[in-house]
């Protein structure tokens, strides 16, 4: 099972929990168990939110919960753990029905969990390169997946956590696996532009956010240095709170909405990466 309840007696909110858990809010973080994503975690659980946290593996994911419970004080009713290997799209599948039995309602999808592109061209068991899975398509199947369960109440919405570096991105549409010609870098670009211009697919509201060059695993690909996963968590949790009202498709670089790059929100281009992304996963809408 992809879902590891912390305990039997945690698998939901109980009764003497108050009135303040009826309006408590649930959000699932992907890539929850370091850097931004268990920031991310961290600060929303602090704020009052039942937060799933996503991991690779059923351990990495309880570790985290573990570490946010001793270190943060996060009370351990606010955290479910959940796993899924996002180089596996079956296990992607899996945690999302898992993530629906469990929560039908699901107020924020922060898709964060993300890789940096390995030096030589890599494919899943999947078929897909290993980046453009990891960071899009995954993403992609499980919004999907997880369509019914997002309320549509104001302030439900998906946050996707992009980079800068989507403009300088490019889809190769006759080549999206970059089967023949592989470099790193583009690899990367490439995946967070289709993340970026998923964001402005109608079936659900959704916002991007480059949350700033932070001292994470990704690092290497932008800088020497750079600000705390705590800086660049802020900038995601701003976007997850119902008071901040957002436009369908807006990009966030840090705090300051921004234009993303040149056709990101084209219908079109979101038609035609949508097509592309159901033909690859599998999934039909």
């Amino acid at each position: 099972m992809p879902v590891s309840p912390l305990s039997a007696a945690d698998s939901a909110v109980g009764p003497t929990a108050g009135p303040a858990a009826a309006r408590s809010r649930t959000v699932l973080v992907t890539g929850a168990t370091s850097g931004i994503g268990h920031e991310t975690a961290r600060l929303l659980a602090e704020g009052g939110s039942t937060v799933l946290l996503h991991g690779r593996t059923a351990e990495e994911a309880r570790a985290a919960a573990d570490r946010l419970i001793a270190t943060a004080g996060v009370p351990e009713n606010r955290l479910r753990v959940f796993h899924a290997d996002f180089t596996r799209l079956d296990e992607v599948a899996e945690m999302a029905r898992a993530v629906t039995a469990s929560h039908p309602r699901l107020d924020v999808l922060v898709n964060n969990a993300a890789v940096a592109a390995p030096e030589r061209h890599t494919v899943t068991g999947d078929g897909n390169e290993l980046t453009f899975q990891v960071n899009f398509l995954a993403h992609y199947l499980l919004t999907c997946l997880l369509e019914q369960a997002l309320t549509s109440d104001p302030g439900g919405r998906v946050v996707h956590v992009s980079s800068s570096l989507h403009r300088t991105g490019s889809i190769q549409w006759s080549d999206p696996q970059r089967a023949r010609r592989y470099s790193r870098l583009a690899a990367y670009a490439q995946s967070q532009l289709a993340l970026t211009i998923f964001a402005a697919d109608p079936r659900v509201t959704a916002v991007s956010v480059h949350p700033g060059i932070c001292a994470t695993g990704l690092l290497p690909l932008y800088a020497h240095r750079g600000a705390t996963a705590a800086e660049g968590a802020r900038h995601v949790v701003r976007l997850c709170d119902p008071a901040v009202e957002i436009v369908n498709g807006a990009y966030y670089d840090r705090d300051r909405r921004m234009d993303p790059a040149p056709g990101a929100t084209d219908e079109r281009t979101v038609k035609r990466l949508s097509r592309l992304a159901d033909t690859v996963v599998g999934h039909t809408a």
